[in-house]
């Protein structure tokens, strides 16, 4: 049997059992977190993402749109002698607008036709992506015509309401001073006009951009340093489900057994174990816990990660047993026994000694006879959770794994080149064996990095888009202020003006709007970062450090727009300056 073959069977099952168990209560299930049914939380959780990534989208479209009308204005400025000219001829308003409005929608249909080159693009990059979960989901992306139609008629859309403004005052133009090359969109004595206003806005809402975007970046790092629980280094795992080829319980644990001695037994192996799902797979089944003869408040009880494992399996992942011993030769029939993570003590015991006292839940009681560190059951991000380790040998006959089990085996070198040798193995007790999910716990723990991975890299994206977006704006006001400007520094250069006067001219008025933008734009990005704790790993949504940087690093990049325009000023000639018209 195929890979393909057996990830369709694995699909299949996860379908016809609903992924749940009927011998146990509604909440031993297994879900998946960040595919298929959520839970609440999570799904509550994933339309915050959703949300937050809503709002960015818009603010890159507001940048992207302040962007255009500040050109669309330059250009309307820029012929306002044409438009007189044509009115003098006898053209009406009416129609210079429609002129000008068409050539907008053309801009936009343009804008709109690269847009969707673009999506087809990127619907194969997120295609790429893998979840971490224990049964192979499809995540192929196809692109949605009706989502594409909206995305091409917002781009045409926003084209046609962009010029209408500059339109109509291109449309109005002042025939005396439009005639002798005057601005008469610059209103005289106005400080601050409306395309300085845009370049504030387009810089504040970068501002925000860049927030969200640095928080995701730290998140991100953060995450990287976040302790699991466990040593994935020289790892490699292996998953089977004998239960889809008709084993009965009896057959698969002699199945385990076997398996897990000739693996032990070869060069470069370490020691090998089996589970039913390894850590960091997005998740696992849970019951309710109290502790059998105390009382049976709330204080006294506690929703647990249940996991099946072998003997040896603590010291093949590299988790440390604190108290206790280890799974044994256990039999189905036998008193039910436990291994339990710190987590489970002090939240059912208050931290007291646990070993040979009892927990009921899922339908059994439990004996517990050792104590094992804590580690990440299902996501980075996570709480510590409580956690139960039945013996498989125990509970595959009353409650087996939907998902197959897992062989966990740890080398003495890269894990990878054994891949080969311990397939063998189990294709020589069972050729017909559907192999799936062979990977190295290294690879399985990058993978469980989706969802800090993924929201950095959108974020940053849009991130990036606004800051470009914003400087290109900033660059192209200052730049236009100057060629305006020509014949007054030239002037000022005449009478004396020395250079770097004329270039301070020029970056104080850039440096002014980035102050201003940066005022407005940092508040809001403190009110809105409170959006984004659920997906912050290992940092706080007001993180000191992301906050402090970001106004420099925006002030740095505005002061290199405004420093290209101002050099250009300071290299005026002052006699040709002074024959411009």
């Amino acid at each position: 049997m195929t890979r393909a073959q057996a990830a369709a069977e694995l699909n299949t099952l996860a379908q016809r059992f609903a992924l749940t168990n009927p011998k146990t209560d509604k909440e031993n299930r297994f879900s998946i977190d960040q595919a298929g049914s959520l839970p609440p939380r999570q799904r509550g959780g994933v339309v915050l993402f959703l949300a937050g990534l809503t709002v960015v989208v818009l603010l890159v479209l507001a940048i992207a749109g302040a962007n255009v009308a500040n050109l669309l204005f330059a250009q309307a400025a820029s012929r306002q002698r044409d438009m007189a000219v044509r009115l003098a001829l006898g053209a009406t308003r009416g129609q210079l607008r429609r002129q000008l409005l068409t050539e907008s929608v053309l801009l936009g249909l343009g804008g709109g036709v690269l847009g969707v080159l673009l999506s087809l693009w990127a619907t194969r990059a997120l295609s790429a992506l893998h979840l971490p979960a224990p049964v192979p989901i499809d995540l192929r992306i196809d692109v949605d015509w009706r989502v594409l139609l909206f995305a091409f008629a917002l781009g045409v859309l926003s084209g046609l309401l962009l010029g209408m403004v500059p339109a109509w005052a291109a449309s109005r133009p002042q025939l005396a001073n439009a005639l002798k090359s005057k601005d008469t969109l610059a209103s005289s004595g106005r400080r601050i006009s409306l395309r300085n206003l845009l370049v504030v806005a387009q810089i504040a809402m970068s501002v925000v951009l860049l927030s969200i975007t640095g928080l995701f970046l730290r998140s991100l790092q953060s995450a990287a340093t976040i302790d699991i629980g466990f040593r994935p280094q020289n790892l490699l795992m292996m998953s089977v489900d004998p239960r889809v080829h008709g084993y009965t319980p009896e057959r698969t644990v002699a199945l385990f057994s076997q398996l897990q001695q000739r693996v032990t037994s070869l060069p470069g192996v370490v020691s090998a174990a089996w589970t039913d799902v390894a850590p960091l797979s997005g998740g696992d089944r849970s019951d309710r816990f109290r502790a059998v003869g105390v009382d049976t408040s709330d204080n006294n009880s506690a929703n647990a990660e249940l996991f099946m494992v072998t003997r040896g399996y603590f010291e093949t992942m590299g988790i440390p047993r604190t108290a206790g011993g280890d799974f044994g030769s256990e039999t189905a029939t036998g008193p039910k026994i436990a291994i339990v993570n710190r987590a489970f003590v002090e939240r059912i015991f208050g931290g007291a000694n646990p070993i040979g006292r009892h927990v009921s839940g899922g339908g059994a009681t439990y004996e517990i006879i050792g104590v094992a560190g804590n580690v990440k059951s299902r996501t980075l991000g996570e709480d510590v959770r409580p956690v139960l380790y039945r013996s498989i040998e125990q509970s595959v006959s009353s409650d087996p794994s939907l998902m197959g089990y897992a062989l966990v085996v740890r080398t003495a070198g890269p894990p990878a080149a054994l891949k080969a040798t311990v397939r063998r193995q189990i294709q020589a007790l069972d050729p017909t064996m559907a192999i799936f999910n062979d990977e190295t716990m290294e690879e399985h723990v990058r993978t469980a990095f989706f969802l800090p991975r993924l929201a950095a890299t959108l974020f940053g994206t849009f991130g990036f888009i606004g800051l470009v977006l914003a400087a290109v704006g900033l660059y192209g006001v200052m730049s236009y202020a100057v060629s305006r400007r020509t014949r007054e520094i030239g002037i000022r250069m005449a009478l004396g003006a020395q250079p770097g006067t004329a270039e301070w001219l020029v970056l104080r008025q850039g440096m002014i709007l980035t102050l201003i933008a940066v005022a407005l734009g940092w508040p809001a990005a403190w009110m809105l970062a409170k959006v984004a704790s659920s997906f912050l790993y290992g940092i706080q949504p007001h993180d000191a450090l992301t906050f402090a940087v970001v106004p420099p690093f925006l002030a740095a990049i505005a002061l290199v727009a405004c420093w290209i325009p101002a050099r250009r000023a300071a290299s005026v000639d002052p006699m040709q300056a002074l024959r411009m018209e």
